[in-house]
């Protein structure tokens, strides 16, 4: 299997045989399909993210659980994208939206990558046009992987090292513009994944990624849960954790948007045992 992050010269290197994928998708709204007409990386198509990478049903499992691995294949396929196909995806935010196809893709054991940097690390000229789908390819629907995921039991045993990936203002409950409560998982390690990246758009090298999880208590043989606000870009901390060598831990798909919606107990303030 391919790295989870490779950066641009690899991409030019291989790009005879990978399919570019943009996943771009806004908190506040914007629609990521405008974004991608508007200007994309030349020969990327673009992967909707409500419509192939998420369900939509009870609320009590968040607003974006996974889709059936019916829909999944179906969007794959229509994309042209294969069982063998091997794909490179990237959005605007360093990664941290684009990190949830790339990591459905990784789990079901296909070859997938971000690419470092992004759009915002691109220096050519962007495309306008259409995407050049030809025909669909042949991706085979393959079960989620149970021990790649996580429940909110996992999330809340003290065993557990649970990473929040969400912004610092949202941990601490200074502000929750989606969700029903504002807060965090009582015991929960804040790890923003947009600190993750430099002003480039780039990841971090390494050894500062490392240190960064190693502060939060990961460990090379840590149970480790990630969630944020409804399992996208909790995928991102995952890449990350993969991309330095310290294994590779569970989503939570629910996350935060699952969670705000029980009964049980929320922290705010820094702590992660809370105020």
């Amino acid at each position: 299997m391919i790295p989870p992050v490779v950066d641009p010269a690899w991409h030019e290197a291989h790009r005879e045989r990978a399919v570019l994928a943009d996943v771009r998708w806004y908190l506040d709204g914007r629609s990521g399909r405008a974004a991608y007409d508007e200007g994309h990386l030349p020969g990327a198509v673009f992967v909707d993210l409500e419509r192939w990478l998420a369900a939509h049903g009870d609320r009590a499992e968040g607003r974006h659980p996974l889709p059936a691995p019916e829909v999944f294949a179906e969007g794959m396929s229509r994309l042209g994208i294969g069982d063998d196909t091997t794909v490179v995806a990237y959005d605007d935010a360093g990664g941290v939206i684009a990190a949830r196809l790339v990591w459905m893709l990784r789990a079901t054991g296909h070859d997938a990558a971000l690419l470092d940097g992004g759009l915002t690390a691109y220096d050519g000229r962007l495309s306008t046009e259409p995407e050049a789908v030809g025909t669909s390819a042949t991706f085979t629907p393959r079960p989620w992987p149970r021990d790649r995921l996580a429940d909110v039991e996992d999330a809340t045993k003290p065993a557990t090292t649970v990473l929040d990936a969400r912004n610092r203002d949202r941990y601490r409950g200074d502000d929750e513009p989606v969700d029903p409560r504002a807060g965090h998982i009582p015991g929960a390690v804040n790890v923003p994944c947009r600190e993750n990246i430099d002003s480039s758009g780039r990841l971090l090298p390494s050894e500062q990624l490392r240190n960064r999880l190693r502060a939060a208590g990961v460990e090379d043989d840590a149970d480790v849960v990630s969630y944020c606000g409804s399992g996208v870009t909790a995928c991102h901390t995952l890449l990350v954790m993969e991309h330095v060598g310290i294994g590779r831990g569970r989503l939570y798909p629910g996350s935060w948007s699952a969670y705000s919606r029980t009964e049980r107990p929320v922290a705010t303030g820094d702590a992660p045992g809370g105020a």
